[in-house]
């Protein structure tokens, strides 16, 4: 399986908490704590370093106040727009099957 398309949809989810989270007004340490969980983490998971669990991922939903479904919506169009931003060659025909989706 290709492992280019999991990787920039990670990189996507973080940004998408990222973007909450700063809206919100947190810092990324404030909000770790409130998450229960280490500033580091919160990093790793925020740069697309850090495969989150489900039962993470539903924790930082709702202490960002979002369902899912919110969390994430439009993810794999992020993911598409950064795949074309790193010219990711090898994953083109992954892209355009996000699209057409």
């Amino acid at each position: 399986m290709d492992d280019v398309l999991p990787k920039l949809l990670l990189k996507a989810l973080g940004r998408r908490i990222r973007e909450l989270r700063s809206e919100q007004g947190y810092s990324q340490e404030a909000f770790a704590d409130k998450c229960g969980v280490h500033r580091t983490f919160m990093g790793t998971v925020e740069r697309g370093e850090s495969n989150l669990s489900f039962q993470n991922i539903h924790r930082v939903a709702n202490h960002l106040g979002v369902s899912l479904s919110a969390l994430f919506q439009g993810l794999e169009e992020r993911a598409a727009e950064l795949s074309v931003q790193t010219g990711s060659s090898k994953h083109k025909a992954s892209t355009k099957k996000m699209k057409a989706k």
